[in-house]
């Protein structure tokens, strides 16, 4: 004879009640039950518990198909502690809670040791390897906040994007520049990052004002210089430097005065456009009285750059104008001599077809410079919306475009998660803390799918209608 858990029992019966609906009685995961009813072979699941059910008053199954009696229960049986149902249930739920939390902290655990070993990587002999460790700490930050994880390593890392910069060719100098940004935006502007730019801030002036540098490591540098000053500098009058740097490079590119081109091969041009869009994004922090300066200094000169024959230098030109306009106009009352050939030569860029070029270029061209024109001329911006998790951001000025713009170079996909969850991020477009929403509530927040469709089709039609008016049909024919 065996001696029984009354307690046991009831949780028995309880769930092969559940078991009835759900069908799920062999796949459950709580202790002592599978053992205890064992699978009867050619007999069906339902008729398998009817028939433990019935024998649990008197018997209990056990291992083995054995049927066993079992002696009924004295009073002190029932009343020992720990042997009730909801303490059965309750161990079994914290039992299952538990295993959650000990698979995620596996996951983290597991997670951090593969970032340790990118870290150490970066020292390694090979260049391909120090090139992976690279990507995949780069990867790791823009899909992810680590701050906790990275602000005890910093100066690690650091050490190694500067070796990886100044020892490093080609590809991996690239790697380093673009995970020194994503370094800054992860702990943030404060003393953290600017330790950290202080240390790679000479090794980016070096390699960007050396002409016999790698062309592509130059570029690198030119964008992450800028994204870094704006995120971790902390003195203005070394903005204003660093912005000097980046004027030194991309005022190569202005037809002269003579209206001769300087004749440059398209690496040197890309040069030329990353270090005008830094310092475009530079100059969205500086003071009412730098603006007036530069702009009296670079507008008369900037529409020179539309002539370029790259079309992205013609598009960061275009916009750094209409930024210019945006900042000055919020400064003083503002009056530009040269207003009418400044309209001319962007309505004709706007309406471009010449054959020479890629229908492509001409079409992100056209719609670029569509809405540069219609900055330059009433001062409007046309403004987007980002929707992220809960919320939505609006891009409702070109100093907000410009910052946006640079921040998705670098993150990418995961810009919106970083829109949602950086700090940092969040607190250069005014979004607040984090917010937190459980999953429950964000599923009742969810559109159907047919709501979707709904609105998808209306916005076609609204966004269809606004272009056909800033469109001239017949600039497109002939074309395809």
């Amino acid at each position: 004879m065996i001696e029984v858990n009354l307690a046991l029992i009831i949780w028995i019966q309880n769930l092969s009640d559940h078991c009835f609906e759900t069908n799920t009685f062999y796949q459950t995961n709580l202790p002592n039950t599978c053992w205890l009813l064992p699978k009867m072979r050619n007999v069906p699941l339902k008729q398998q518990l009817t028939e433990y059910k019935s024998c649990l008053p008197t018997f209990l199954c056990v291992s083995g198909g054995q049927n066993v009696a079992v002696q009924p229960f004295s009073d002190e049986d029932a009343s020992i502690d720990g042997l009730s149902l909801c303490s059965s249930f309750s161990d079994a739920l914290s039992v299952a809670d538990e295993g959650g939390e000990v698979v995620e902290e596996a996951a983290q655990e597991d997670f951090q040791y593969k970032l340790k070993v990118y870290i150490d990587s970066t020292l390694d002999k090979s260049a391909k390897t120090r090139q992976g460790a690279l990507d995949g700490l780069k990867a790791a930050m823009a899909t992810r906040i680590l701050y906790e994880f990275i602000s005890d390593r910093r100066t690690t890392i650091a050490d190694s994007i500067e070796r990886c910069l100044k020892k490093g060719k080609g590809e991996e100098q690239h790697a380093a520049a673009s995970l020194a940004c994503l370094l800054c935006i992860q702990l943030g502007s404060g003393i953290e990052s600017e330790e950290v730019f202080k240390t790679l801030k000479p090794v980016f002036k070096n390699i960007l004002l050396d002409g016999s540098a790698n062309i592509q490591a130059r570029q690198a540098c030119a964008t992450s210089l800028g994204l870094c000053t704006l995120v971790a500098e902390d003195d203005i009058l070394d903005v204003y430097a660093t912005m000097e740097c980046f004027e030194s490079l991309f005022t190569r590119s202005y037809v002269r005065e003579d209206g001769s081109r300087p004749s440059l091969n398209p690496q040197t041009t890309l040069l030329h456009t990353n270090a005008l869009l830094s310092w475009a994004l530079l100059l969205t922090i500086c003071t009412s009285s730098q603006v007036k300066a530069i702009t009296h200094k670079h507008l008369p000169k900037l529409p020179r750059l539309l002539e370029n024959d790259n079309v992205h230098m013609r598009i960061a030109a275009g916009e750094t104008i209409a930024l210019l306009f945006e900042l000055a106009r919020d400064t003083d009352p503002f009056e530009y001599e040269d207003w009418e050939p400044l309209c001319d030569k962007l309505n004709s860029l706007a309406t471009d077809c010449n054959k020479h070029r890629a229908k492509t270029d001409k079409r992100k061209q056209r719609s670029v410079f569509r809405d540069v024109l219609k900055a330059v001329e009433e001062g409007e911006f046309q403004s987007e919306t980002i929707r992220f998790s809960t919320e939505r951001m609006t891009i409702d000025s070109w100093v907000r475009k410009r910052t946006y713009d640079a921040f998705r170079e670098f993150v990418g996909s995961g810009m919106n998660y970083h829109l949602q969850a950086n700090e940092f991020i969040r607190d250069v477009f005014e979004l607040g803390p984090p917010m937190l929403v459980d999953s429950t509530t964000l599923k009742s927040m969810k559109v159907s799918r047919f709501e979707r469709h709904l609105y998808n089709a209306a916005a076609f039609k609204a966004r269809t209608k606004a272009r056909s008016k800033f469109r001239d049909k017949r600039v497109d024919v002939g074309e395809f």
